[in-house]
């Protein structure tokens, strides 16, 4: 498999702001593309930043406004651009991440599944209810955003898919970057697989966020890591060493299925009765 060279684009947002957000963003995907990279990854609600009290206004459906000009500078640039924007959907408001080709068709979209309570998001949006893998050019990936990184199951439900590499927009508060740095390598290492996981700078409201976006192998290394000023950071990845990692420490072989789901079912038994 040919190696993957993948940008990510370490934003300060204007919030509730999508024209400039939108100029702003479509700068990095240029520069990307010209830096040799074939794929840029940009934060989460890289269009509006946490301006959810406006989020029916700002949210459309896929295939329009911001997702839109997503696929637009997509084809226009010819690289792959991943993100995720305000959808809306059945009534109801979503944090969707989406994966557009080079070509600017869509590879695939995923719904957060976990609102974080720490910046009202459960007050505003509906979770999601899947969570797909995809067949992309370079290989089978799958997308979370942000607070998903503190859910493991969710992590080894797409290892176990055969997701090779997750792309993670986000935006991760500065007073809580520790858990960043500490749950991304947590990540790749018990699943194995790369992970290219974006987050924003700057400060919205209350909330400083504390970048540090990074690029993190199967053996949990960074190839690429920023700090907490805006950039745009670029590392080359090669997917097949994830079946090699796999081969030298078999943890997929070696697990204890039929002795986590006994658990998993007295657990829920006593949860019951309690």
């Amino acid at each position: 498999m040919n190696p993957l060279t993948i940008a990510l684009a370490q934003m300060d947002l204007a919030l509730g702001e999508p024209a400039r957000n939108l100029e702003a963003a479509r700068a990095q995907v240029a520069e990307a593309k010209s830096r040799g990279a074939d794929l840029v990854l940009l934060p989460e609600l890289w269009s509006t930043a946490y301006d959810l009290e406006h989020a029916t206004q700002h949210a459309t459906a896929l295939g329009d406004g911001m997702f839109a000009e997503m696929a637009r500078a997509a084809r226009e640039f010819g690289i792959a651009v991943a993100g995720s924007l305000l959808e809306a959907a059945g009534g109801r408001v979503y944090n969707t991440a989406v994966l557009m080709d080079a070509e600017g068709q869509q590879v695939g979209a995923y719904r957060k599944l976990h609102l974080v309570p720490m910046l009202d998001e459960d007050r505003y949006l509906t979770g999601g209810d899947s969570a797909p893998t995809f067949d992309a050019a370079f290989g089978q990936c799958a997308l979370a955003v942000c607070y998903d990184l503190r859910f493991p199951e969710l992590w080894r439900h797409y290892a176990l898919s055969g997701a090779r590499l997750i792309l993670l927009p986000a935006e991760w508060p500065s007073p809580r970057i520790a858990h960043w740095r500490a749950l991304l390598p947590a990540r790749a290492i018990e699943n194995q697989f790369f992970i290219a996981a974006t987050n924003r700078v700057g400060s919205s409201k209350d909330q400083t966020f504390g970048g540090h976006s990074t690029i993190v192998n199967p053996w949990g290394e960074a190839l690429v890591e920023g700090d907490e000023r805006a950039g745009l950071l670029i590392a080359q990845i090669d997917l097949d060493m994830v079946d090699e990692v796999r081969r030298r420490v078999p943890v997929f072989r070696d697990r204890r299925v039929e002795v986590y789901i006994k658990w998993d079912a007295d657990a829920r038994g006593q949860a019951r009765n309690k």
